[in-house]
């Protein structure tokens, strides 16, 4: 199964345990913010800060675990063929980031994007949780300011991930233009469920 995701919009997936899905750069250079929910209790997420803690770095490579807030692994990173630089840090782009960083546009935007893929799920969402921002070229430098370059990821660059419990997984084709994390031209990106 293949969905297209259009810059500004988002798609949501259910995983089964062991069930794998790629998320493609199709035409390269997009940014994909994304979250996982334990299927069974959407309160339990994917969680940066505790992936962070658990793997002890700042970026994810293949084979590592990624966790949730209740310290569980929840996702497998089984395959990267892309750089490799997947933010953890930033959160996602927002109607109150677009007035922060001076930008008319407030919408769409990947919390909203977030937000109402939850509800149609009948899930009330309360507390945002930061991304796992895939292909987003976000890194420290040695004064520990942040530093933006646009996304290296080429077309067809892909992240496979494969669930560890059942879970929903939900991506959005960042549309954001602040910054130009997607080369100031968000191309959008393909969902493979494997």
């Amino acid at each position: 199964m293949q969905l297209d995701i259009s810059p500004g919009s988002a798609v949501s997936v259910d995983l089964e345990r062991g069930q794998s899905c790629r998320v493609v750069n199709t035409r390269g250079g997009q940014v994909v913010d994304t979250w996982a929910f334990v299927a069974e209790d959407y309160d339990e997420y994917l969680s940066m800060e505790h992936s962070r803690s658990a793997n002890y770095k700042l970026l994810f490579e293949p084979g590592d675990h990624l966790y949730s807030n209740r310290f569980r692994p929840l996702l497998r990173l089984s395959a990267d063929t892309s750089p490799g630089i997947h933010d953890t840090l930033h959160a996602a782009c927002s109607k109150g980031s677009y007035r922060y960083y001076g930008s008319e546009r407030e919408t769409p935007n990947c919390e909203d994007n977030l937000v109402v893929q939850l509800m149609q799920r009948g899930f009330d969402m309360v507390h945002v949780p930061c991304p796992w921002n895939l292909f987003e070229h976000a890194l420290v430098a040695a004064d520990s300011t942040l530093t933006d370059e646009p996304s290296a990821a080429r077309p067809g660059d892909y992240v496979e991930l494969e669930a560890l419990v059942d879970l929903l997984l939900v991506f959005s084709a960042c549309p954001s233009t602040v910054g130009k994390i997607s080369g100031g031209q968000p191309r959008g990106a393909t969902i493979e469920l494997r």
